[in-house]
């Protein structure tokens, strides 16, 4: 290949050097044609800046009047999200603009100065930056925004939420991160790079990051939509929530492709080695820089993949325990599998040392600093060491071979350390009847997550055969087919038929600050045998969540261990959960005007039957729905998913095969046999 001085990120020097930078340095007069192409450009950018604005001008489709606050966002709150989502808009517009029609060197300079610092590309540097940052911003906004619903239940919109404004500032930044990529090169920027119009070609990264940060910004608009339409869904696995939660996990996978095409870039335009950094008075060479960014983004997928089990972190599932263990398993296998197999030695360790790092400060902020009740971790130790011990035997250079042993490592030993912890620190540990479960499912989800987790390396290190393969694809496949049919059997819950409890509340503190302890006996009998929980669970009370344990006191009779709340905005229930029952039964619930539903008191004696756990957990639900309704909202959420999901596996798949590509073209040199490169990455 005849590479011109018109080469991506780069421009040349006097002495025939290259240098970073994002201009070429031959640009001549605009020409008709040029100008057309211009005009395209921008028409293009508007419709991807389109994206950003989408969350904000969606609000304006509510209706005219104010929504109660269990429904959708009110009017003002409208006008001001929609001027902010202009604003950002119009600048991301006027940026991209500017910059790819020569008006105006800023953004090259930045990117230039943070090239220059870190040794990747400018189309590298800064979105790696920019959504690094953003991406911390967003996960301390989730934790903080997810203690204060459990601690004070709905707030009366969505800008009065100070949590909300550091989840909605870091997934545009996420967005952000991803066009800025997508417009900084002014030629084509690497092998894998596609082309969107004309002689603008995007990063591959840059445009997964950017769709990454588009999907989860969606989920703010069609949440909004979906309150007005079923009511608050209070659950962190609300689709709306859940399309949130996925573009900001899987960005991180965007971030990879990224720095991997920046890898690509220096390879084929042999821009210099940049000269070894000092961090602390330690030097760091270029491959340990690349390493250090590989583990740093594999430790970053792992808290990614983590939040989805925030409810069982913060104690208030409303799901099935058994999720909770897949959950651990899926992401240890799939994160740790990568950062072994593209970061060498120890990166498995190093990953789970940052994401340690990372949530014990998160919690040391919302639980600490702000006083909210404490998110809770898994540890992730023993899956790391499996990992590392797994690739010391059979090597790394069959990454599907390590998947079958690490996952297998990961679901067995990996989950019985997880076990153990869960009984040291977690909010609800896990029962020692449900133990054969556990082991079963840790083993389908770990095998399946180190699967996913050998496909991403495979992708990353420029393997055709184990990324871009139809074997490698089924193999994907089937993995993700199976965690999908575990879910759809975990999901399905039971009420037991006709059973209610008949309860007597011994109060301790009279009103109106009234507390209690209450005494439980269940009609007709059932046999509670080590559950998941049975507990009272006390929450939105303008304070911490209280679980209160309930212990036996003689046959078929259970005691809460200490007073309960029994007053103001307090939501007391119990809450039972053995196998595949998940019930519960209000002990006080306040009046609620806006949904609007009457008070459950909490009197001396009452007998309530049990009733599903979400009934009485998301009240704001409207039960008037019709179930067709339910399908078509729950049906397209999972198609914006599967197209996400899709778009980030072919982008892999390309990303792959890039460099067979490059080395068909006329001209090129010969390229790294794939399977013999070293690790690629960052």
């Amino acid at each position: 290949m005849v590479v011109s001085r018109r080469t991506a990120g780069t421009r040349g020097t006097a002495d025939g050097r290259r240098t970073f930078g994002t201009r070429p340095s031959d640009r001549s007069a605009v020409t008709a044609r040029r100008y057309r192409r211009t005009l395209l450009a921008r028409s293009f950018a508007t419709l991807i800046g389109a994206a950003a604005l989408l969350p904000a001008t969606a609000f304006a489709r509510g209706e005219q009047e104010a929504a109660p606050s269990a429904g959708g966002a009110a009017l003002d709150q409208v006008a001001i999200a929609t001027a902010a989502g202009l604003l950002v808009t119009g600048l991301l517009i006027v940026l991209g603009v500017r910059h790819r029609t020569g008006k105006t060197q800023r953004l090259a300079k930045v990117a230039a100065s943070a090239a220059r610092v870190t040794g990747m590309p400018p189309f590298v540097a800064l979105p790696a930056a920019i959504s690094t940052i953003s991406l911390l911003t967003a996960a301390f906004g989730l934790y903080w925004d997810i203690s204060l619903h459990i601690d004070n239940g709905r707030d009366p919109g969505p800008l009065a939420n100070p949590s909300h404004y550091f989840i909605l500032a870091g997934l545009l930044g996420v967005f952000a991160a991803g066009w800025i990529s997508m417009i900084l090169p002014l030629n084509r920027p690497s092998p894998a790079a596609v082309r969107v119009i004309g002689d603008w070609w995007a990063p591959l990264g840059g445009l997964l990051l950017a769709a990454c940060g588009s999907f989860a910004l969606l989920g703010f608009p069609l949440d909004d939509f979906s309150h007005r339409l079923f009511g608050q869904d209070v659950t962190l696995w609300g689709p709306t929530h859940l399309m949130m939660l996925a573009g900001a996990a899987m960005s991180l996978v965007a971030m990879l492709v990224l720095f991997t095409e920046g890898r690509l870039a220096l390879r084929a335009h042999t821009v210099e080695e940049p000269p070894p950094a000092r961090f602390g008075g330690v030097r760091l060479s270029a491959e340990q820089l690349r390493r250090l960014r590989l583990v740093m983004t594999t430790g970053g997928l792992l808290v990614g993949l983590s939040i989805f089990q925030g409810e069982f972190d913060f104690g208030v599932p409303q799901f099935s325990q058994l999720f909770q263990p897949a959950l651990i398993a899926i992401a240890a296998g799939w994160a740790l599998v990568c950062a072994r197999i593209v970061g060498g030695r120890g990166a498995a360790l190093a990953a789970v040392g940052l994401y340690l790092l990372t949530r014990s400060l998160l919690s040391a902020l919302v639980g600490g600093v702000f006083g909210q009740t404490l998110p809770h971790f898994p540890l992730y130790l023993a899956e790391a060491a499996v990992v590392e011990v797994a690739a010391l035997v059979v090597g790394t250079t069959r990454p599907y071979r390590l998947a079958a042993v690490a996952g297998v490592a990961i679901g067995t030993l990996g989950t019985l350390a997880e076990f153990a912890w869960s009984h040291a620190w977690m909010p609800l540990p896990w029962p020692s009847a449900m133990l054969p479960e556990i082991v079963a499912v840790g083993l389908i989800c770990g095998v399946a997550g180190a699967i996913i987790g050998a496909f991403l390396a495979s992708g990353i290190r420029l393997d055709p055969v184990n990324a871009g393969s139809g074997r490698a694809l089924a193999r994907l496949g089937a993995a993700a087919a199976a965690v999908v049919a575990l879910f759809a059997y975990l999901g399905s819950t039971t009420t037991p038929d006709g059973a209610r409890v008949l309860a007597r509340v011994t109060t301790t503190q009279p009103a109106p600050e009234r507390w209690g302890i209450v005494t439980v006996r269940v009609e007709p009998a059932l046999t509670v045998r080590d559950p998941n929980w049975f507990n009272i669970t006390s929450w939105q009370g303008k304070t911490k969540l209280r679980l209160t344990r309930l212990v036996a006191v003689g046959p078929g009779v259970w005691r809460g261990e200490r007073p309960v709340p029994l007053y103001g905005s307090w939501k007391s229930m119990i809450r039972f959960h053995q196998g595949r029952i998940l019930s519960a039964v209000p002990v006080y619930m306040p009046a609620d005007r806006a949904i609007p539903t009457p008070e459950i008191p909490a009197t001396a004696t009452f007998a309530r039957p049990f009733v599903p756990d979400w009934h009485v957990l998301q009240r704001e639900r409207k039960r008037d729905v019709p179930g067709w309704l339910w399908g078509v909202a729950g049906l397209t959420v999972l198609a914006l998913s599967s197209v996400l999901l899709v778009a980030l596996a072919a982008g892999l798949v390309r990303l792959s095969r890039s460099e067979l590509t490059r080395t068909r073209r006329p001209g090129t040199a010969p390229a790294t046999a794939p399977a013999a490169a070293a690790p690629a990455g960052g």
